[in-house]
This record gives structure tokens, sequence and C-alpha cells, in this order.
């Protein structure tokens, strides 16, 4: 079984140079522990499914040979978009909705005098959110050695977002140099609640335009033909 592992792993390797199956991993790996594939299964299915379809155009179409690298060239570049990085984009917004609470509680148990070692457990097994769920199977590999500035470093590449990331830097920095971590996370807080509030307003600012669009492409149109009905049923009578 090992050596059947380790032939198809010398395999991949001859197909996907290093580099591409590095720089897809680390961009899987921003999918966070729950995502059930990785770099070799991805590339192995843009493989399959792009000879397939170049298969199916080929066959289905006269001119094929001209459709068919043209279509399949497409669907090989954007899949990733579609696969990883539309999922990455979504995970960014569900972990920034998760920090503000998440930094609170952890701040308010640091507030109590405990460590942060234990204030980062207690707030992970205490909220149910993705955020919590990443900094809770993070610290359990301090049971195999590892320090909790390592666990951090660690997380950091299963985290897309660059505000969180910011914060558990802040966070590193602030235990190796003794700094107020308390108020290194209530500076963080008060950015994130800035942020959202930016974002809230960015957000309103371009209702009006959507209405506008909306009233445009719908209302417009139908004022016009309640105006104009009179003239176009004289004409066609």
């Amino acid at each position: 079984m090992k050596k059947n592992n380790r032939f198809t792993s010398s395999l991949e390797y001859k197909i996907y140079s290093k580099e591409t199956i590095d720089k897809y991993q680390k961009r899987i790996n921003l999918l966070g522990l729950k995502n059930s594939y990785n770099a070799i299964k991805f590339l192995n299915m843009r493989l399959l499914t792009s000879v397939i379809l170049f298969l199916v155009l080929l066959y289905i179409f006269d001119l094929g040979y001209i459709i068919a690298p043209i279509v399949v060239f497409i669907y090989f570049n954007i899949l990733p978009k579609i696969v990883i990085e539309s999922k990455i984009n979504k995970r960014i917004e569900v972990l920034d909705n998760d920090a503000m609470y998440f930094f609170e509680v952890l701040t308010l148990s640091l507030e109590t005098g405990r460590n942060l070692k234990t204030a980062l457990e207690i707030t992970s097994y205490s909220i149910d959110s993705e955020l919590a769920f990443e900094f809770r199977e993070s610290l359990k590999e301090m049971k195999y050695g590892k320090s909790l500035n390592e666990v951090l470093e660690n997380l950091k590449l299963r985290i897309p977002s660059d505000t969180i990331n910011n914060i558990i830097l802040n966070i590193s920095q602030s235990n190796i140099f003794g700094n107020s971590i308390i108020e290194t996370l209530y500076n963080q807080i008060d950015y994130i609640r800035d942020k959202q509030i930016l974002e809230a307003k960015a957000l309103i600012s371009k209702i009006p335009l959507k209405v506008s669009v909306i009233s445009v492409i719908f209302f417009v149109p139908l004022i016009l033909l309640l105006i104009l009905s009179p003239i176009i049923i004289e004409f066609l009578s």
C-alpha cells in the first residue's frame, strides 16, 4: 500500500510541478480545516474534466477542433476562481463577521486574570462559529509540543482575512514582548467596529444607484408605454 502511495505521489509530481501544487495547496488551506480536498485532488479533477469537456465538444460540433480548445482553455483557467477563490471570499466575510464577538469575549476572558492560552481555550470552546472552530482545533496542536506562537503562526495559514491575521500577529507580538494584550485587543476591536460601520455606509450609499438602475430598466419603459399606448393603438387601428 505504501509503495502504491509513493508511486502515485511521484506520478503526480511528474504531471504537475511542485510550484503548482504548492501554489494551489496554499489557497486551498485558506478554506479551513473543514475543507475536504487538497491540491492534488483539485488538479486531477480539473485535468480530467477538461479532457472530458474537450472530447465532448469535439464530438458535438462540426468546428469542434476550433471551439474545443478555446472553451477548454477558458474553463481550465476560470475553474480555480469558481471552485477556490469564490469560496475563499465567502469565508472572509464569515470570519470577519465572527471576529468582533470572538475577540470581545477573548478580551473579557483576559480581563479576569487568565493567561492567553487559557483565555483562548475558554473563548473558542464557548463560541460556536467558524473562527472559534479554527482556534479550537489549532490549540490542540499544543498537545504535541508546539508553542502558542507556533500554533498562532500556523493558524494564519488557514485564515484568508487580513484583518484577523493582523490581530493574530499583534497577539503573538504582545505575547512575545510582554506588551498589554488587552489594550492591543481593544484597539483591534475598535478597528473592526469602524471597518464594519464604513462597509455598512458603503452599502447604503450604493442603494440609490441600484434603485436608479432598476427604475431605468423597469419603470421608465413602463411609463413610456403608458404615455405612448394611445398613439400606438391609434396607429395600429
